[in-house]
């Protein structure tokens, strides 16, 4: 109880939950990302198979 005590009511604690939220964020925004970017290039890809034009 000491434990939770602390991380909710210091400065050290507190700003150890900024830091969890900020990865918690983060993780969730590059994996947006990186799916966004990665359907972006299937479509293009599938786009470029059926025009036939080669892939760089």
């Amino acid at each position: 109880m000491k434990a939770l005590s602390d991380l909710l009511s210091t400065d050290y604690g507190l700003m150890s939950l900024v830091v969890i939220a900020i990865v918690i964020y983060m993780s969730i925004w590059f994996g947006r990302f990186f799916k966004r970017h990665m359907d972006e290039d299937a479509a293009a890809a599938a786009k470029a198979e059926q025009s036939g034009r080669p892939t760089s």
